[in-house]
C-alpha cells in the first residue's frame, strides 16, 4: 500500500499524526464536532501507512497519542499538570502500539476492516489494563449525536467505535487514490454503517411497571482542583441547605413529594459514623424530610488506613438498610498504586490520602418505599460509567430505575463534567433507560433513553427538584451480550491481523522471488 504521504519528510507526518489527535479529540465534549473524530482517526492511518518501517509507524502513533489525550484530557492539569502530562504520556503508549497495528494491517487488500479491528483491540486493552484501565476516550462516546449513535443498545459503545473507525479507514482509503469506483464503495460503507446503526431504533425502552417520583439535590462545590470540596464538612452542609430549600417548594404544592431522594457522590466528605457532626447533618436532613434518601459517603477502616466511597440508602428511623460500594475506583485520584515505590518518588501523591477499596457487588439495591413497595434500585458511581461490565450487570441484575452520583466539584469550569455527562448519555441510549444524574456542583439532569437530556443544571451552582422515573424491566442486546461482542470483535481483530503478517510476507516473499528470476 502506497499512501499519499509516501516520500514526505518525517517531520511532516509527525506533525500530521499530531494534529490528527488534535482533531480527533475535538469530536468529544466539551467540543462535540463528532464528524472530525473520523477525519481524524483516518489522518492517523494516512501518516502511520506512509512509514518506511514499524518503529516510525508507532512513533506517529504516539504523536498521535499525544495530540489526542493532550486535548482531551486537558482537564487533568487542573488536579496537577504534572498528573496531566504523565497520564497522557503513559497513555499514548497504547497509540503507539496502535500505530504498528495499523502498519500491519496496511500489508492487505482488506486493511480498513483490520485496522478497525486495531482500534477495537486498542480500546479494550487501555480500558482495562493497566491498574484497572482508563477507558474514558473511546471512539463511540464521541458519537452520541451522530446516527451512529442510533446502533448503541445493539452494538453497544465497542461496536459504535468499530463502525466509527472502519468509515475513517475507508475514508483514508478513498484519500489514497480517489476514484469513483472508490467512490461509490465508501458510500456503500457509509449507507451500510447507518442502516446497521439505524437497527437500534427497532429497540423501544423496557415495560414499564409503575413510576417513581425521585427528588434530587445538587448542593453545589468551591469548586477548583484538589480542594474543590472545600473545607470539612462544606459539600454537606451545602446538601443540608439545598435539601431544606427543596422542602419548602414541596411543601408550598409547586413540587410533589418524592418517594425518596438522591444526594450525590461524596455529599458527605466525612465518614458520618465516626465524625458526629457529619452524621448529626445528614440526620437534619432525614428528620427534615422524613424521607429516605440515598446518601453518597465516604466511610473509613481507620485500622486498615482505607476507606471506601459508597452509597447508604438512609431511612430516617430505621438507619442504613441498604449500600452499594464503588466498583470503578480511580488510580492516582483515589488510590496509588505502587504506592510504596511512588510516594517517596512523588510526594504530591499524598494528596490522594487513604487508599479506597473498590466493592465486589453489583450496583442494584432493593428498599423499601414508605408505601411498603420495594424496588431494584440501580445505582452507578461517576468513574463506574467508564466500565462496560459494571454498567452492564447493574442492568442485567434486575435494576429497574437507574441513578447516577458524581462528584466532579474538582474539574468545575473544565470539560470532563461534559465528557461524563456525554459518557452517561451514551449509557442511556445502550440501555435504553431514563438515567438521573446527581452531581456535587454540576451538571446533574435527567437523559431520556434515546439520549436526548430532558433537563440539566448548569455547573458552579446549588440546585434540587423532584423527577417521575418509569420503573422499567428488561436489557438491550448490547446490556446483555455486549461483552461477548467485544470479545468476539476482538477475536476476530486479532486474527486479522495474523493473517495480514502472513499476507504481508507471502507478498514480500513473491516479489523477491520475481526479482531472482527477472
Amino acid at each position: 500500500m502506497i499512501s499519499w504521504l509516501s516520500g514526505r519528510h518525517p517531520i511532516v507526518r509527525i506533525g500530521l499524526a499530531a494534529a490528527s489527535g488534535l482533531i480527533t479529540a475535538l469530536g468529544f465534549a466539551p467540543y462535540g464536532w463528532w464528524p472530525l473524530t473520523i477525519i481524524g482517526v483516518a489522518g492517523l492511518s494516512s501518516c502511520v501507512l506512509a512509514a518506511t518501517r514499524m518503529r516510525g509507524a508507532a512513533g506517529l502513533g504516539y504523536a498521535f497519542g499525544l495530540g489526542f489525550l493532550g486535548l482531551g484530557l486537558n482537564w487533568m492539569q487542573i488536579i496537577f499538570v504534572e498528573a496531566m502530562i504523565g497520564l497522557v504520556a503513559v497513555e499514548a503508549v497504547f497509540f503507539a502500539a496502535l500505530g504498528a497495528l495499523v502498519k500491519i494491517a496496511g500489508k492487505t487488500p482488506w486493511w480498513p476492516l483490520a485496522a478497525a479491528g486495531a482500534w477495537t483491540i486498542t480500546e479494550f486493552t487501555y480500558a482495562r489494563f493497566p491498574f484497572g484501565g482508563f477507558g474514558w476516550m473511546r471512539l463511540g462516546y464521541a458519537m452520541v449525536d451522530s446516527p451512529l449513535a442510533w446502533g448503541l443498545p445493539v452494538l453497544g459503545v465497542a461496536g459504535v467505535g468499530f463502525i466509527t473507525a472502519a468509515l475513517a479507514q475507508l475514508l483514508a482509503w478513498l484519500g489514497e487514490r480517489v476514484s469513483l469506483k472508490r467512490t461509490g464503495v465508501v458510500a456503500g460503507g457509509l449507507a451500510a454503517a447507518i442502516g446497521v446503526s439505524a437497527l437500534g431504533l427497532l429497540i423501544v425502552p423496557g415495560q414499564s411497571s409503575g413510576q417513581l417520583s425521585v427528588g434530587w439535590v445538587q448542593g453545589g462545590a468551591p469548586g477548583g482542583g484538589v480542594y474543590g470540596l472545600g473545607p470539612a464538612r462544606s459539600i454537606t452542609t451545602n446538601q443540608v441547605a439545598e435539601t431544606n430549600r427543596l422542602m419548602q417548594r414541596i411543601e408550598a404544592g409547586e413540587l410533589p413529594r418524592p418517594d425518596f431522594i438522591v444526594w450525590p457522590e461524596n455529599s458527605t466528605d466525612m465518614d458520618p459514623f465516626t465524625d458526629y457532626r457529619t452524621g448529626a447533618l445528614v440526620q437534619a436532613a432525614l428528620n427534615r424530610t422524613q424521607l429516605p434518601i440515598l446518601v453518597g459517603s465516604v466511610v473509613a477502616d481507620q485500622k486498615a488506613d482505607t476507606r471506601q466511597t459508597v452509597s447508604l440508602w438512609w431511612d430516617p428511623t430505621k438507619g442504613v438498610v441498604a449500600e452499594y460500594a464503588k466498583r470503578g475506583i480511580v488510580p492516582f485520584g483515589e488510590w496509588v498504586p505502587l504506592r510504596s515505590l511512588l510516594l517517596p518518588l512523588l510526594p504530591e501523591l499524598a494528596y490522594v490520602g487513604a487508599d479506597s477499596i473498590p466493592g465486589t457487588q453489583p450496583g442494584v439495591i432493593t428498599p423499601t418505599l414508605a408505601n411498603g413497595r420495594t424496588v431494584k434500585l440501580g445505582v452507578i458511581i461517576c468513574y463506574d460509567l467508564a466500565f462496560d461490565n459494571i454498567v452492564h450487570d447493574t442492568l442485567t441484575n434486575g435494576a429497574q430505575v437507574l441513578v447516577v452520583q458524581s462528584s466532579n466539584a474538582m474539574y468545575q469550569g473544565t470539560g470532563q463534567i461534559d465528557q461524563q455527562f456525554a459518557i452517561t448519555r451514551a449509557r442511556a441510549m445502550e440501555s435504553r433507560r431514563e438515567v438521573l444524574v446527581v452531581t456535587t456542583s454540576g451538571i446533574s439532569g435527567l437523559i431520556n433513553p434515546d439520549g436526548s437530556v430532558a433537563f440539566q443544571t448548569t455547573d458552579h451552582q446549588s440546585a434540587s427538584g423532584v423527577v417521575t422515573l418509569p420503573v422499567r424491566e428488561g436489557g438491550t442486546p448490547a446490556v446483555v451480550y455486549g461483552t461477548l461482542m467485544e470479545l468476539c470483535m476482538v477475536i476476530l481483530g486479532l486474527a486479522g491481523l495474523v493473517a495480514s503478517v502472513f499476507y504481508g510476507r507471502m507478498a514480500k516473499s513473491e516479489t523477491d522471488s520475481g526479482a531472482e528470476h527477472g
